[in-house]
């Protein structure tokens, strides 16, 4: 078959004339040139859409590269510091270990009733009463609560909370409750101090 044969049946064909419905009829080469084209679109968008699944799996890789990229980094950091991080939990283990030694011991308690009255005389204050509240217990230690109830002047009660608060025990307190007296000038105050304990039987 030679350009001649192609060609042949062009002669007065009018490409307006094309009609799909009677496309067996078509000159050979205009059948050609369809199927070229045919041909041509579907390898197209196939190589469309399979690059576009190429290209999402690429940018899903190289997401997953950054992201392990970043762990690496980070343990690798960790890694490089490790000396540094067993260093700073020795150091914590020590801070804890003074911490817990001044928690008070079930026999240390009356002391430090006395460490707070003496703080309250020594304020100038008048103790109306200072009581045990129930204990309350807590994952590794015991919170006990001590209710205070003192009169005195204003400056006076400033001293005696600060003078609590610098205890060489862990003292803390809460629930302020401070009305005026009858007596003139005077302040009435109720509070709350916590000390707290190991829990030995949490720690067993």
């Amino acid at each position: 078959m030679n350009m001649s044969e192609l060609t042949a049946g062009l002669k007065g064909f009018d490409v307006n004339d094309l009609d799909f419905k009677s496309a067996g009829s078509w000159p050979l080469l205009i059948k050609i040139i369809v199927w070229v084209i045919v041909l041509a679109v579907v390898i197209f968008l196939g190589y469309y859409f399979h690059l576009n699944d190429l290209l999402d799996e690429r940018e899903r890789i190289a997401q997953k590269e950054v992201q392990l990229k970043q762990e690496y980094e980070s343990k690798a950091f960790k890694a490089a510091n490790l000396d540094v991080y067993r260093k700073q939990m020795a150091e914590m283990d020590k801070s804890f270990g003074a911490l817990v030694r001044q928690l008070p011991k079930d026999t240390e308690v009356p002391g430090l009733l006395e460490d707070i009255t003496h703080t309250g005389l020594g304020s100038g204050l008048e103790i109306d009463s200072i009581k045990l509240l129930p204990e309350q217990n807590a994952e590794f230690y015991v919170e006990l609560p001590i209710e205070i109830q003192v009169r005195g002047g204003y400056h006076d009660l400033g001293s005696f909370v600060s003078g609590v608060a610098s205890l060489p025990r862990i003292v803390t307190l809460h629930d302020f409750n401070i009305k005026p007296t009858d007596s003139g000038g005077m302040l009435a105050m109720t509070i709350t101090a916590k000390t707290y304990r190991y829990n030995d039987e949490e720690v067993q």
